[in-house]
């Protein structure tokens, strides 16, 4: 059996050798956008041939369910059960990537080619999702190239609409529930902390958005004669925005807001540092509830921002008194929020301040999910992050984005700890999307000792339960 530090050398020299690259280049060729049902070949074809192909090669079953009950997604549950009494871990990831928006990026780069410049490897889905997930199929493979087995057993589940809000994700896991049946969720998505801090976050926000609409009339009327006497609609919509979340950032309404936050989440994030990298923003002073820190704010707390707005054409004004106003806001939320009384508390606000004519219309909703830090499997997997980099690994109680946790942390049951292999500077959804290869390689190396201790050591959280009789 490999040795801990050899499996470490071997994912060092993949990576060093060029053929994490080169494997990373042949899956951003792949044009898996899953929002253009033109692509939906592809889509399917990157789960039932190339995934298919590379856990079968493993020693994988593999099941695929394309376009599974007509939901427009499709999924592969791929299984190795080495033996009964081993610990099973569930990973997961997603096919597809958002549209590459060619022509957009820069120095003339194509979104489904993989360019090297420096330490960034530019394509769409090199951060998102599929060097991600990259990182850990390859992890298996050089532990069982290496040894022959892994001394547990895993579960894969991929799908592919992540980018499209994962449709019936939670009802395909709750359809095949024996199947995932699993001591723990390990996967990678989403940022780490900062590019340079090795993390672990154990969930992700909920997000609601939402639309005010003031339609109060056809076409303007010229500002002079009637300014002060018919109803401003982008004046209106300004105010009614302003009843919800004011000038500074603050959410007025107490419904939209946690009860508390936790002295776990807070003891946690007590010496997480926000915005120190790079080409991070410059963090607002006076911003939102300044009397919690930025962590705080950004992982523990909810925030409420607007997407967009408009009213007539800002680029060509007129002397006239627009019609109508519109504009699109989103809610962050953390767990402890009563998601059942979000519309209803934002019609009642707006109402309450006289702005009965705005009329709500409530989107996409997803919930908030969370486990506790002080669950086992986090600082048992902290400590393996550690004996690989040598330096602290930062925890997360959630992400400020959202994830589908909640189906593997809800209707599954299950720990869910996620460890990134990107950053927040990673312009993921835009043109120039990018993997680093730093946090790339090292992320192998992460997997490779992570894997390497679930199979191996003694201390494993769920062999403790077995061994007690607990499970």
């Amino acid at each position: 059996m490999a040795t801990r530090q050899e499996l470490l050398e071997k994912a060092e020299h993949f990576a060093d050798s060029g053929e994490l690259f080169n494997e990373l280049s042949q899956l951003v060729a792949r044009p898996t956008v899953s929002s253009d049902p033109a692509q939906s070949v592809a889509v399917n074809a990157y789960l039932d041939d190339v995934l298919r192909e590379r856990f079968e090669a493993m020693g994988f079953s593999v099941t695929t369910d394309l376009n599974w009950q007509g939901s427009g997604n499709s999924f592969l549950i791929a299984t190795r059960i080495e033996a009964q009494q081993y610990p099973t871990v569930l990973c997961y990831g997603h096919a597809d990537v958002v549209d590459g928006q060619a022509g957009q990026w820069d120095a003339g780069r194509d979104p489904f080619e993989l360019r090297a410049e420096g330490d960034r490897w530019y394509g769409r889905g090199a951060a998102d999702n599929k060097g991600q997930h990259l990182v850990n199929l390859k992890a298996i493979e050089l532990i069982l190239a290496e040894q022959g087995s892994l001394g547990f057993n895993i579960t894969f589940l991929f799908e592919a609409g992540e980018e499209i809000g994962s449709p019936q994700l939670d009802e395909y896991a709750a359809a095949h529930r024996e199947l995932l049946e699993a001591d723990v969720f390990i996967a990678s998505d989403g940022p780490r902390q900062s590019a340079d801090k090795p993390t672990i976050f154990l969930g992700a926000r909920g997000g609601a958005t939402f639309e005010l609409n003031v339609p109060l009339r056809q076409g303007g009327y010229h500002s002079g004669n009637w300014g002060g006497l018919l109803r401003n609609p982008a004046t209106t919509l300004a105010g009614a925005i302003g009843t919800l979340v004011d000038g500074h950032g603050r959410i007025r309404v107490p419904e939209l807001l946690p009860d508390s936050l936790p002295d776990s989440v807070r003891e946690v994030l007590a010496p997480v540092q926000v915005g120190q990298g790079k080409q991070d923003p410059e963090v607002a002073a006076g911003w939102a509830d300044t009397s919690l820190s930025a962590a705080e704010r950004l992982y523990g707390w909810n925030s409420l921002e607007v997407l967009a707005m408009n009213s007539a054409d800002v680029q060509v004004p007129v002397n006239a008194i627009p019609g109508q106003a519109r504009a699109v806001l989103q809610l962050r939320f953390v767990v402890g929020t009563n998601t059942g009384k979000i519309e209803s508390a934002i019609r009642q606000a707006l109402d309450d301040a006289g702005y009965s004519m705005v009329q709500l219309s409530m989107g996409q909703c997803f919930p908030a999910s969370r486990i506790e830090p002080e669950n086992p499997w986090v600082q048992w997997a902290s400590n393996s992050l550690e004996e690989t980099t040598g330096q602290p690994t930062t925890i997360l109680p959630n992400i400020g984005g959202s994830l589908p946790n909640a189906v593997f942390e809800s209707t599954l049951g299950l720990p869910t700890l996620w460890i990134p292999h990107s950053y927040p500077g990673c312009q993921q959804h835009g043109p120039n999307e990018h993997a680093l290869e730093s946090v790339l390689r090292e992320g192998l190396q992460m997997m490779c000792g992570l894997f390497h201790d679930l199979g191996t050591r003694q201390d494993v959280p769920s062999a403790s339960a077995l061994a007690s009789g607990k499970i």
